[in-house]
């Protein structure tokens, strides 16, 4: 038997068998092609969807952690109570740090420096005034100060104590002004005047405010706590020395006067305006070129007038009990009429003419 291709061909036809195989398989190819494209186009977005149209992105899977987990407490383990001692109750545990001890990692942090004392605090000790000092004042704008004092009292050289009513909040630089203008110029003052000195009437201090309590004005030597308003000085011997007194002595004020423009670079009293006609303004404000001002006119007491009450009675006028009687009155002005010759009633008869009889009848009294 022979075999030849041409008649395998003729014997066994299969050109219509090969083509549908061939269709079928291009078919699968493309058919696998497309959903290898539509798998890949899922991992990115289209640029043209901006409505979110498309097929979902699949998600990542998700790997879950696993996280240890802590051993379990041995059974002969102490209880959580029983762990801190009663005497420990307040303080921390030794696991936690205190935030005032620094932790071994991080290195100690430098502590502040103590604020040090002003050569003005270190001479104003307390055989000077007794003025102790209290915490800086941080108030709206400027207002405020540093090295601030509260002086309740100046101790004279003979250590007596001068209060000060009520004690006021100053700058050490001004209550030392303050004390040593009392020590020096005020008690030779009061020594003149037989007595000594007792009290210190303090009428303001500090407080944060304009100037002459006008709002919107400029900050006060007062809000600055560099200001003191003086009203009065107070003897021992019950005395007041008003210093914007007009019935105090002229010279006295006057000392004052002279004593205070020295010391201090603002005084204001009668006469600068009219915010300070009852006390004296004192300050240590710093100009320029150190100019001071000193505005306090010493006015001269006040003219007598006559009083608007009557004068007193004198001595000699009689009792109010018989001078409210007008039949007293009466009865004693006829007593005089009756002793006076003008109105005696014995009258000599004229010539030819009969006398009269004399009669009993009292006189009247004219009215005007």
């Amino acid at each position: 038997m022979s075999f030849s291709l041409p008649a395998f061909r003729r014997k066994w036809s299969c050109r219509g068998y090969m083509s549908a195989g061939a269709a079928m398989v291009t078919a699968a190819l493309g058919l696998s092609l497309l959903l290898a494209e539509r798998a890949e186009a899922r991992k990115y977005a289209s640029p043209l969807d901006i409505f979110g149209i498309a097929a979902p992105q699949p998600r990542a899977t998700v790997h879950s952690a696993k996280v240890p987990l802590p051993r379990s407490r041995p059974e002969e383990a102490p209880k959580a109570a029983d762990e801190a001692p009663p005497e420990a109750e307040g303080k921390p545990s030794q696991g936690k740090l205190s935030p005032d001890k620094p932790s071994p990692d991080k290195p100690a942090e430098a502590a502040p420096p103590e604020k040090q004392l002003s050569a003005c605090r270190l001479a104003l000790t307390e055989e000077i005034a007794i003025a102790p000092s209290i915490p800086d004042i941080r108030g709206p704008g400027a207002c405020g100060g540093e090295d601030l004092v509260r002086l309740e009292a100046i101790v004279l050289p003979d250590k007596r104590k001068v209060a000060v009513k009520p004690a006021a909040i100053l700058r050490c630089t001004m209550a030392s002004a303050i004390a040593d203008w009392v020590r020096k110029d005020v008690v030779p003052l009061a020594a003149s005047l037989g007595s000594t000195i007792s009290d210190l009437d303090n009428f303001d201090s500090f407080e944060c405010r304009g100037r002459n309590r006008v709002v919107g004005a400029m900050l006060s030597e007062h809000g600055k706590a560099n200001a003191l308003d003086v009203r009065a000085i107070k003897l021992a011997n019950g005395q007041s020395i008003g210093l914007t007194d007009r019935s105090m002595s002229r010279d006295v004020r006057e000392r004052v006067l002279h004593s205070v423009c020295s010391r201090f670079s603002t005084v204001l009293g009668p006469g600068s305006d009219w915010y300070h006609e009852d006390h004296i303004h004192l300050d240590l404000a710093q100009r320029r070129n150190d100019y001071r001002i000193c505005q306090w006119n010493v006015w001269d007491p006040l003219p007598q007038v006559a009083p608007l009450l009557p004068a007193d009675r004198p001595e000699e006028a009689p009792p109010r009990e018989v001078a409210a009687k007008p039949e007293a009155k009466d009865e004693a002005e006829g007593a005089a009429a009756e002793k006076s010759p003008a109105h005696s009633d014995k009258s000599v008869p004229e010539k030819g003419q009969p006398s009269k009889p004399p009669t009993n009848k009292p006189p009247t009294k004219k009215r005007r």
